[in-house]
């Protein structure tokens, strides 16, 4: 008990003296926003003076002390390393290791109040604007990095300050079973479980994110977090005005900010299309190297998701000077086929002669699919990509062509006839590890001394073959087990 005392005597100390500069910090940014749940009986009246506010928050936390004492003991068993014995106090054992994290303990109580206050401000049968006014103060300065728990614990309660709905009761109710006293056995399942968002608490919420639009770096780089997240709930992209948030930062200054918003594309266009091509658009014309690497890597998506409208990214991303752009956009060249099988092929055609070797190495990835399609090859593409002379490139292709001789012996000979004028002499000595007759069989034929080969026959395998012996019959099976007395 002594332990747990001095703990809660530093705690409460250092927690008294951040909550003060929290306060002050998210009071910075005033008039409040309108509470979403009041009383008719008794309406709000927006405080006058900053330090008002201050003022009862501190006096709050002085005078309610279970709800400090709580909040302890649940930060505590959530942040100390596991216990062997869970009968020991973890004030007892982990004394010196928790007033040395002094920082994680105040940060997390003060979440834990920011989202009780806010639970009472938004309690529909006596909600409090009081603890309003504190709430969204304290959750305006608690938030202001772009990790932990402003991301996460941050984005729940503006989500429910958009719903005006008490944090934690409105998405993660359980369903009601034939366990409890109100289960319904006539009730429709499954249940809506769509959110709709809140007139007045969408403008609060929106005031929040105006807070950190219009902050620094870091709130900015929470922002988009907190979008990103937000856009999973489609019923709320609209109310927030989450699309014209992201198009703003799309343009942002700083290209930490851009980049992550690169990352809100595939979900906004899900939402809402026309504004995220917008997004896009001014993304594309960003010249930060950071900004295009992270295009580059959500090509793929984009292709699934815009389909023709992300064939002008992939050829401005050809054109690009990184090395890395242009490792990931050629690696999404095979999303073509999916478009145009034409317009795929002549653009692997054009890359054979990109001035980029790993342009032309990711080629090599998507050739076995072209050979599916265009197995007669009228463009000559193995012959460029063969005549590069890349040891990665030609290492690819030979598997390839040994793969193509099991196969298809016609197509191989052809391949191979296409390829007369190059040095095809490495392609011998792995054929000949697999197969020295037959590989004789073929140069033979190529110097006019032999029949072409066939296709060699496929082995068939049956299920017996798979076995070391025969499987026994269900009734010879029965008879055993009923000897050894399991049918008894």
């Amino acid at each position: 008990m002594k332990s747990r005392r001095r703990v809660s005597e530093k705690v409460l100390e250092a927690l008294a003296d951040r909550l003060a500069t929290t306060l002050q910090s998210g009071a910075e940014s005033w008039p409040l926003p309108h509470p979403p749940q009041t009383d008719p009986d008794f309406p709000p009246v927006h405080p006058k003076e900053k330090q008002q506010v201050i003022d009862l928050g501190l006096g709050l936390l002085q005078a309610d002390k279970g709800m400090f004492d709580r909040h302890l003991s649940i930060v505590v068993d959530l942040i100390v390393p596991h216990r062997m014995n869970l009968s020991d106090d973890p004030f007892e054992i982990h004394e010196r290791w928790l007033l040395k994290r002094l920082d994680v303990l105040t940060e997390r109580l003060l979440f834990a109040i920011a989202t009780e206050w806010l639970a009472q401000a938004l309690d529909h049968s006596n909600p409090s604007p009081d603890r309003w006014w504190l709430s969204v103060i304290l959750i305006n300065g608690l938030c202001d990095a772009s990790h932990g728990q402003p991301v996460h614990q941050g984005y729940h309660l503006v989500e429910s300050i958009a719903l005006a709905e008490r944090p934690g009761t409105w998405h993660t109710q359980p369903d009601v079973s034939n366990a409890n006293l109100d289960w319904n056995p006539h009730g429709m399942v499954p249940r809506t479980t769509s959110v709709v968002a809140h007139e007045a608490g969408a403008e609060a919420a929106k005031w929040m994110m105006t807070q950190l639009e219009n902050s620094g770096e870091e709130r900015r780089k929470l922002l988009i977090e907190w979008c990103r997240l937000l856009l999973e709930r489609k019923e709320l992209i609209e109310p927030l005005e989450i699309a014209k948030i992201l198009i703003r930062r799309a343009s942002d200054s700083s290209e930490e900010v851009s980049s992550r918003v690169v990352l809100c594309l595939a979900k906004l266009i899900e939402g809402d299309k026309d504004s995220a091509l917008e997004c896009i658009r001014v993304l594309n014309s960003r010249e930060d190297l950071l900004t295009r690497r992270a295009m580059a890597d959500v090509l793929t998506r984009l292709f699934r998701r815009i389909t023709t409208d992300a064939i002008p990214l992939l050829n401005s991303m050809l054109e690009d000077e990184d090395e890395s752009v242009l490792a990931a956009a050629s690696a999404t060249v095979g999303d073509l086929r999916f478009l145009d099988k034409e317009m795929w092929a002549n653009k692997i055609d054009e890359l054979c002669s990109h001035h980029s070797q790993v342009v032309r190495r990711n080629l090599v990835y998507t050739i076995r699919d072209y050979l599916e399609e265009f197995s007669e090859d009228e463009r000559g593409i193995i012959p460029k990509l063969w005549a590069d002379g890349d040891e990665t490139v030609l290492t690819r292709l030979k598997e390839l062509l040994m793969r193509m001789d099991e196969v298809n012996a016609d197509r191989f000979a052809a391949t191979i006839r296409s390829l007369e004028n190059l040095d095809i002499s490495g392609l011998w000595a792995p054929m000949k590890v697999r197969d020295e007759v037959r590989t004789l069989q073929w140069q033979d034929w190529l110097a006019g001394k032999a029949e072409q080969p066939s296709t060699p026959e496929q082995p068939q395998i049956h299920v017996s073959d798979m076995t070391e012996g025969e499987l026994p019959s269900l009734s010879d099976a029965l008879d055993r087990l009923d000897d050894m007395g399991f049918l008894d």
